[in-house]
């Protein structure tokens, strides 16, 4: 700051032209009125210089009050996202929820996208017609957060048989490790939306929800998808001890020599359209004794079926089959750890 150096006031209204200095810390300033002003200089700005009349906004550095100001205006919009210890996996859901349960064949849905993750994720939410694709949404999912993607009436369910997702995720406030990007298609079987028991409990909703997992874990879930030729050809064609080769195989997954077998109805088949709920339980029971059946000659032979804990049912019948067609067999709830109450296990014998 120097003589004739125009500047403005920090704590208060008002500035001027500075004419001399009295002191090392006191400018002499001339108002607009004629008056001078004495007015500490750490309370000064200088807004223009008078060496070639430039403006020192841009090219002088900020004094030290100034700084200051600036650092306390940017504190309210800092913002650093909570994490949750463990969360470091992936795990993002697609979910529709239905506005009014009760209504649930005329009422109207919300999409959401669940991420349960201490990762931002950058989103798009897109649906095809033929080839043609549309966005539906998109934005940024903060962690361990859902975001409403949009509200749709039953109307609109022809237009929502298959959807994508694609996903970007990071941290922006902290190093953090590098994961997949997503593009997850999914096909969506409407016929759900007609039906009250699709929509199940959550931890995400105090609504009941119909749930897809886009990422589960790190690990993008990939969906099986069969045709509604595929099923009805497979229903006709079937009998007690005949399930096709290319539904059942995908089921038996072997981990540690012993084989897992998942019965949920939504593993077995991607569209149970027109099926009753005897007819699941027939279709699940089928996949089971298929199942005993492929391994029957590997004595001491583990197989874990995963049947869910629900009201019971499917456990009760398999319970029955065991106990009518399999004495020699040995089972025992599988391990609660990795299975909760959901599974039994099976040795042959």
């Amino acid at each position: 700051m120097k003589i004739g150096d125009k500047v403005r006031f920090l704590s208060e209204v008002g500035g001027g032209i500075v004419w001399g200095f009295q002191g090392k810390d006191i400018a002499l300033v001339e108002g607009e009125d004629g008056f001078e002003i004495p007015m500490l200089i750490r309370e000064c700005v200088v807004i223009q210089t008078d060496d070639y009349n430039i403006p020192l906004k841009s090219t002088a550095k900020p004094s030290a009050p100034e700084v200051e100001e600036e650092e306390e205006e940017e504190k309210p919009i800092t913002y650093r996202a909570p994490e949750i210890r463990g969360n470091d996996v992936l795990n993002v859901f697609l979910a529709y929820v239905p506005q009014d349960v009760k209504a649930i064949s005329s009422t109207a849905f919300d999409t959401y996208l669940v991420n349960d993750s201490n990762y931002f994720i950058d989103y798009l939410y897109l649906s095809a017609e033929g080839k043609s694709w549309t966005l539906r949404s998109r934005g940024t999912v903060k962690p361990n957060m859902k975001m409403h993607l949009e509200e749709f009436e039953k109307s609109a369910l022809n237009g929502m048989e298959r959807v994508a997702v694609q996903l970007l995720a990071y941290k922006d406030d902290r190093t953090f490790l590098l994961k997949q990007a997503v593009n997850q298609e999914l096909r969506i079987d409407t016929v759900k939306f007609y039906k009250l028991h699709t929509f199940q409990s959550s931890d995400f909703f105090e609504e009941p929800a119909l749930i897809y997992e886009i990422v589960k874990d790190d690990e993008t879930v990939k969906q099986v998808y069969v045709s509604a030729d595929d099923i009805k050809n497979a229903l006709l064609q079937k009998n007690v001890q005949d399930v096709p080769a290319k539904l059942q195989k995908k089921q038996h997954v072997v981990k540690n020599e012993i084989v897992e077998v998942d019965l949920h109805i939504h593993e077995l088949l991607d569209d149970t359209t027109g099926m009753g709920n005897a007819e699941m339980l027939n279709y699940q029971l089928d996949v089971f004794r298929k199942t005993l059946e492929e391994y029957k000659q590997k004595k001491g032979q583990r197989i874990v079926f995963i049947h869910g804990k629900g009201d019971g049912v499917l456990r009760r019948a398999i319970l029955d089959e065991l106990k009518r067609k399999y004495k020699t067999y040995q089972w025992q709830d599988a391990s609660f750890r990795e299975y909760g109450f959901g599974a039994t296990m099976v040795t042959i014998h």
